[in-house]
């Protein structure tokens, strides 16, 4: 029964009983009055809640999967799974992984607006720098008739740690960790740093045509291998040091700068080709992310950096990677043997927590390496006496004790190890800029300098051949305390991220001791009678000693992580 039957009913009740009145007092009753409700709005209310007839259908639609599963459900069975709509497909790796997409709430960057001009007093210093470039270069040449001199020192590891942060960062984005962007603009953003800095380096290599450190070619200014490894790292540093942790532009930078050493150590590059390619990598990355940041604008970026807003005031706390170059003490000298120093390669890790934002707790460590200026020429003027001397014998016995002899040089720097704790002190000028200075205690190890000998020859006495190796030439240092301060500017460009540059001075009194024993072929060739009568005295090896203070003055940049 719907409702409009219902309302004629209740109608036609309250008619009857409106009507029954007894006959006998009709005539008194009061007039009928009726009042009849409104029908018609009231139907076409009722009309208008009743649902269409698709609207119906939609709604039978709607209600038999549940009464489906009421009568299952009585009747004790499992309804049947009402199939629902299909999800999207989720887009494949390689859709995903070439996809210019960004990620909601990404900033976009502005061209030049991710500079840090960081690489230019890198690169100046670089410059400034060559003036030192006299320091030992052996000569694979030389036409000395009876010695060579050839250098033991060799590794080809950086060969292969110059790719190592970009090799990295190109396997996090691969493997879908998501840094600054996505895979299409950072293979842009990557070649384009990359060809900068190849557009750098090799017209400076050939126009400058700067000599190797070992005489082999003459483009040794800018070091090529620093250039690469200082970009990779600069990449390293953009796409997740400053989007998901600080510590991978740390872990980069470690990698970069002992590849620089590494140059050094493998006398392939003087200090200043270094320092300069340094510069060239980091100025290249700045410049080929500007020029991407460009070109696409707000497409394909996933990830903001971790913080907009720098301030060294509320996070002086700092964990630093160092490069300077070193100067000091000029000459090491033994009496009638004296040494030239040339300037030193430093490098080194620094980090310090502040109790507040003026002093703090920290430590440092160092290694400098030092090349000995005039190493050649005291080999040359050896030579020029072994000649001498072996002529002189062969004039006197008819014999030629020695035939060929050969000078290995196993360490052509000399190498100290430094590590020092103190107080740190900060004291900042604004948000970005700080100046800091430090006091510091330490101990200094020192791996020595050293030159092995291999002779052949003859024996004057027997005619026998022979040959030997000895320890030709030795100099090294007790270990010492060593007492530092310094002065530094702090300027940070992003939060978490700054640059440094630093003046440092550290000082130490060491005893050095030199150890030579240029004559031991005569011991294995001539009977000392023999000997004796030739020369008038014997030859055993000498060792003398000497005590320096040495004052050691550093110049250099440094990359900052705060916190």
């Amino acid at each position: 029964m719907d409702k409009l039957t219902k309302i004629v009913l209740s109608l036609a009740l309250m008619l009857i009983s409106q009507t029954s009145v007894q006959a006998f007092n009709y005539m008194n009753a009061d007039p009928l009055v009726l009042d009849a409700p409104d029908l018609m709005g009231e139907a076409m209310r009722q009309m208008k809640q009743q649902p269409s007839a698709n609207e119906s259908l939609k709604l039978k639609k709607l209600k038999l999967p549940t009464e489906a599963a009421e009568i299952a459900a009585m009747k004790g069975e499992t309804p049947n799974a009402v199939p629902s709509a299909a999800p999207a497909p989720a887009p494949g790796y390689f859709q995903e992984l070439f996809s210019l997409k960004s990620a909601e709430g990404v900033k976009p960057y502005k061209f030049m607006d991710d500079l840090s001009f960081a690489g230019v007093p890198l690169f100046v210093a670089g410059i400034i720098a060559k003036s030192e470039k006299k320091s030992f270069r052996q000569n694979y040449d030389d036409k000395v008739s009876k010695t060579r001199l050839l250098t033991n020192f060799h590794s080809e590891i950086d060969n292969y740690t110059q790719f190592a942060p970009f090799a990295l960062s190109t396997v996090l984005n691969l493997a879908g960790v998501k840094g600054r962007s996505t895979f299409p603009r950072y293979a842009v953003s990557s070649a384009l740093s990359f060809a900068f800095m190849a557009a750098i380096v090799n017209p400076l290599k050939y126009s400058v045509k700067e000599m190797r450190p070992d005489g082999s070619t003459a483009n040794s200014w800018p070091s090529g291998h620093t250039a690469t490894v200082f970009t990779a790292a600069t990449i390293l540093h953009k796409e997740y040091g400053m989007t998901r942790s600080p510590w991978y532009s740390v872990g980069a930078y470690v990698v970069a700068t002992a590849t620089g050493a590494m140059r050094v150590l493998n006398n392939r590059h003087w200090v200043s080709d270094v320092l300069s390619g340094a510069g060239v990598g980091i100025m290249s990355t700045e410049l080929g992310y500007a020029i991407a940041d460009l070109i696409f604008k707000g497409k394909g970026l996933n990830r903001n950096d971790l913080m907009d807003h720098p301030n060294l005031i509320e996070q002086p706390s700092f964990f630093s990677v160092n490069m300077g170059l070193g100067l000091g003490n000029k000459t090491l000298d033994f009496g009638d043997y004296e040494f030239k120093f040339r300037s030193s390669t430093v490098l080194g890790v620094e980090g310090a927590y502040f109790l507040n934002k003026y002093i703090g707790v920290g430590g440092r460590l160092r290694m400098r390496t030092t090349p000995i200026g005039n190493f050649r020429e005291f080999v040359e003027e050896d030579q020029t006496r072994l000649d001498n001397t072996i002529d002189k014998i062969e004039d006197l016995t008819g014999n030629m004790p020695i035939d060929y002899a050969e000078l290995t040089i196993e360490q052509d720097h000399l190498t100290e190890f430094n590590g020092a704790a103190g107080v740190y002190l900060n004291y900042p000028l604004s948000e970005r800029f700080a100046l800091g200075t430090k006091l510091l205690v330490g101990y200094d190890i020192m791996s020595s300098l050293n030159v092995g000998a291999f002779g052949t020859g003859t024996e004057t006495y027997s005619n026998l051949d022979w040959s030997a190796d000895w320890d030709y030439l030795s100099i090294d240092a007790d270990n010492a305390m060593t007492y530092g301060t310094g002065l530094s500017l702090t300027y940070s460009y992003r939060s978490n991220f700054s640059w440094k540059i630093f003046m440092e001075y550290d000082f130490s009194r060491k005893n050095y001791t030199m150890t030579y024993d240029p004559h031991r072929w005569m011991k294995i060739s001539m009977s000392e009678e023999v000997a004796n009568r030739v020369f008038g005295t014997e030859f055993d090896e000498e060792k003398l000693s000497v005590k320096k203070n040495m004052n050691t003055f550093v110049i250099g940049g440094s990359f900052v992580v705060s916190f």
